[in-house]
């Protein structure tokens, strides 16, 4: 079980030094060090989730991507990484031993990266510096909403992560339209987003995201988590297949004042729900 008591855990700057791209981030979940390409530097997203901890109400100083100067950072971030000169670095100097290894190249950043208009020409540049780095284990993720998988240039960039150690991890926190609505606040229909996760899992194993959080003071309804575990089952039964579920609360500043985490305890008890109803394997990362 990640530590909850690195800070590491609980800040995740989406800058580093002089970068603008391509950040380092001790992650819970990949249990050691993410490498972020951050694809939404403008912070304009598709969703506006009531947890996020991208501060909208500023402006974003880079409004484009360069990607020369993208793969020129992460070029350099690889070496930085590989030479262990990180760890000496005052943000990472009491990181553990055991959680001193790179475990992805991650898409993510300030927005929903596949809404970036050359979204596979990106994945096959990055894959292709990876490679050049002799990183063959060394995962790329997409952390993604999976709003725009059924785009032709996502699809292709899909299928060369495929090709190279990739996983994609898909939001989905909710059973109900409604419920849906009230934590993602956005005019993506939620039967879009069901269809494309089942159409990407049934291709290839998917990791499924999962926070859930007090919203009001209030956690999601009983009725809200089996509806939750009848969509998950719903893409099982369609030919998905599920790698396992990411089962998560709030661990940093959020959006919205009136989101808070779940306690260990409820994590537990939602995490148990979903292995009863699902079968599927359940991780669970506890909050702040």
């Amino acid at each position: 079980m990640p530590d909850p008591t690195l800070k590491q855990h609980t800040e995740h700057p989406r800058s580093y030094r002089e970068n603008r791209f391509v950040y380092p981030v001790l992650s819970r979940r990949s249990k050691g060090l993410s490498i972020g390409v951050n694809l939404n530097p403008d912070k304009v997203c598709n969703f506006d989730c009531v947890y996020c901890q991208v501060d909208r109400s500023s402006l974003a100083e880079t409004k484009f991507v360069e990607m020369d100067r993208l793969l020129a950072e992460l070029d350099t971030m690889l070496d930085f990484v590989a030479s262990g000169a990180i760890w000496n670095d005052e943000s990472f100097a009491d990181v553990p031993e055991q959680l001193r290894r790179v475990n992805d190249i991650a898409f993510s950043g300030d927005g929903e990266p596949t809404t970036y208009r050359n979204f596979d020409e990106i994945i096959a540049a990055v894959a292709g510096l990876k490679k050049t780095h002799g990183l063959d284990d060394v995962k790329l993720v997409l952390i993604s909403n999976a709003s725009m998988f059924h785009r032709e240039g996502v699809a292709n960039g899909l299928e060369l992560l495929d090709d190279n150690n990739g996983e994609i991890w898909a939001k989905l926190e909710t059973g109900t339209e409604e419920y849906y609505q009230l934590v993602e606040r956005t005019k993506i229909p939620f039967r879009q987003v069901l269809d494309n996760i089942t159409a990407a899992a049934k291709l290839r194993p998917v990791v499924i995201q999962s926070l859930f959080m007090r919203i009001q003071g209030q956690p999601p309804e009983d009725a809200e988590i089996i509806a939750y575990c009848d969509r998950l089952n719903e893409i099982a039964a369609a030919g998905g297949t599920i790698k396992e579920v990411q089962a998560y609360t709030v661990a940093r500043q959020p959006a919205e004042s009136f989101v808070e985490p779940l306690s260990n305890a409820a994590i537990d008890a939602l995490a148990a729900t979903v292995r009863e109803r699902t079968n599927l394997p359940v991780e669970v990362f506890y909050g702040s």
